[in-house]
């Protein structure tokens, strides 16, 4: 398929410069900037004081930020008519499909690590106590998904097609979170394998980034939320209160189950599985040495 592109005018050497893949990702680089700090001044505007629901809703407002200065790169920088990533014909079912996606996948790695006794519950906290780890899971999944899906896989796919962006992307995703607490080389190799592969795989199937967010955060709130088990190396207090016992390679060790063998198995699998039905419905993009050289359209 061919690659989103952005609208440049045929005769404009300024913005056929502008438009340049690596242009674009720095210029889509110093909006998300932008989005961060008037996130940062919304969540600061905000006194909390420990009142949890006004976290989910600071979460909330720190997402729809993110989602406007996108939408605003996406008009006012590439010039496309409508964000097609965004795109609201049917993002219900594919924002349910990614948040039920990630609570039976992180279901699926908790249970194979519990059935090889490295995971047991002994306790439960009050219902309350999901609504920080939900704050949490929204604000990473949409900020993440956007910048790692929506700014720099598409426009290096753009450029050097779906496979090197796959690559690039997931590398980086995983070398991202070599600064968590706990971290290790493992750990960030786990998380370029299992989610930076089935995040990209998922927006390349979809085109769109709803699933990929929506599986992003369901990810993320029933490992913490839910499993009471430490999220990229950060202690979350959950629903269940678990004892994990057994080596690191079982259980994931204190940076939590992304970096056990059981989620490396389980979530790569089934970025594959995804990889290959995206194959199948011709959503990958060539390089552009690969590519058909297409007709400039002039204006009479």
């Amino acid at each position: 398929m061919e690659p989103i592109k952005p609208v440049t005018p045929p005769d404009s050497m300024v913005w056929r410069i502008v438009h340049f893949p690596l242009v674009l990702l720095a210029i889509g680089i110093a909006f998300m900037m932008g989005a961060g700090f008037t996130a940062t001044m919304v969540s600061r505007a905000i006194p909390r004081a420990g009142n949890d629901w006004l976290a989910v809703l600071v979460a909330i407002l720190v997402a729809a930020v993110f989602i406007a200065y996108y939408c605003a790169f996406v008009r006012l920088v590439e010039r496309r008519p409508t964000v097609a990533e965004f795109a609201l014909s049917g993002w219900p079912k594919e924002l349910g499909a990614g948040i039920l996606g990630g609570l039976i996948l992180f279901s699926v790695v908790v249970a194979v690590i519990a059935a090889l006794g490295g995971y047991r519950v002994i306790g439960q906290n009050p219902i309350a106590v999901v609504l920080p780890a939900l704050a949490i899971s929204i604000t990473s999944g949409v900020t993440e998904e956007i910048m790692l899906r929506g700014i720099f896989f598409r426009l290096v796919e753009s450029w050097l097609g779906s496979w090197i962006a796959l690559i690039l992307s997931a590398a980086l995703f995983g070398a991202l979170h070599l600064g968590n607490p706990n971290a290790s080389l493992l750990a960030g190799s786990a998380i370029a394998l299992e989610a930076g592969v089935m995040l990209g795989a998922l927006y390349m199937l979809t085109r769109r980034l709803w699933a990929a967010i929506g599986l992003h955060a369901a990810w993320n709130f029933a490992q913490g939320g839910i499993y009471g088990i430490a999220v990229s190396g950060f202690r979350q207090d959950g629903l269940l209160v678990p004892r994990m016992t057994g080596s690191d390679l079982l259980t994931g060790g204190s940076f939590g189950a992304e970096a056990s063998l059981p989620a490396i198995i389980v979530c790569t699998a089934f970025g594959i599985v995804v990889i290959v039905l995206a194959h199948r419905r011709g959503r990958f993009v060539q390089p552009f040495w690969m590519r058909k050289p297409q007709p400039v359209l002039r204006q009479e």
